[in-house]
């Protein structure tokens, strides 16, 4: 019986990081700033332009998200912190 509760019921999808897409896009950027101003391969100088600019929109905009995300789970753990002070649990009205 208790299988087929857990049959019916649709499983979670894995929590990801909010973190992960300003990781991304700075190590993108940071590839980019790499090949488009510091390394000495020839065969990148084609993409030289293309890395240049890549790396000055990349790592403002992670840099930016980051700052974000940051922000967003300060206001989310106060808030949660808030509900907690005005809403106490049972256990804690016996104590």
């Amino acid at each position: 019986m208790a299988k087929e509760t857990q049959k019916k019921r649709p499983k979670k999808p894995p929590e990801v990081s909010p973190y992960l897409f300003p990781l991304l896009l700075a190590g993108f950027g940071l590839w980019c700033l790499w090949d488009g101003w510091f390394t000495t391969d020839p065969e990148m100088l084609e993409h030289m332009w293309f890395n240049r600019i890549a790396s000055m929109i990349l790592i403002p905009w992670s840099i930016y998200d980051f700052l974000k995300v940051r922000k967003y789970e300060k206001q989310y753990k106060a808030k949660k912190e808030q509900e907690a002070l005005e809403n106490p649990t049972d256990e804690e009205d016996v104590a």
